[in-house]
């Protein structure tokens, strides 16, 4: 069963391999990690988890506000009713992994890798993921409101009953691959120059 704690620093606590945590407000720093960590029922304040290895980590019921993931390593990592705020994701690298009912609200997710990731009903809202890494992903009722996607890399990603709003696309590559996502008219029309671009159309002058 899982361990039900109050708050818990890292770095004063080591991560262990297997941890099972529940009820904590998880808060410090570690920058080492640890395979098959599962987590449900808490809240990460401003945790500093830069560059850390955390394989096959599980999240259920989960808040992550602010603090960092950036470049850390969520290889086969699972995530389901969790809400990410505001936190740094710069290069992550979540591969092969599956997100379910998850939303990120003003996240930097920058240069991040997503490949091979499995999406259902999950939301970015207002996030930076220019030259990002969607290759092979399965989007279910994703949604991007608000994002920069410029220059992400959409190869052989598949999205079903899907949604664009407000959204950059400049220079994404594999833009064929989002049949099945909506967009407004407006947001066509945004980005039509992206779209020909894309299609090999030569714009004239007028």
């Amino acid at each position: 069963m899982p361990e039900r704690l109050g708050t818990v620093t890292l770095g004063a606590t080591p991560i262990e391999d297997d941890a099972a945590w529940a009820g904590a407000v998880l808060t410090g720093t570690d920058g080492t990690g640890a395979r098959g960590v599962a987590v449900r029922e808490s809240r990460a304040e401003q945790l500093d988890l830069t560059g850390a290895s955390l394989p096959r980590l599980h999240l259920l019921d989960c808040e992550l506000a602010g603090g960092s993931l950036a470049n850390a390593r969520l290889a086969e990592a699972s995530a389901r009713r969790v809400l990410v705020r505001r936190v740094r994701l710069t290069g992550l690298q979540w591969t092969g992994g599956t997100l379910e009912d998850v939303r990120f609200d003003g996240c930097r997710i920058d240069l991040a890798t997503f490949a091979g990731c499995r999406l259902r009903r999950v939301s970015f809202e207002d996030c930076l993921l220019a030259g990002g890494d969607l290759q092979d992903v399965v989007a279910d009722e994703v949604r991007f409101d608000g994002c920069d996607l410029r220059e992400v890399d959409l190869s052989g990603a598949r999205f079903r009953a899907s949604a664009m709003t407000r959204t950059q696309l400049d220079g994404a590559r594999a833009l064929d691959r989002l049949a099945g996502v909506a967009m407004s008219w407006s947001d066509v029309v945004a980005s039509a120059g992206t779209f020909a671009a894309a299609l090999g159309v030569r714009v004239l002058e007028d």
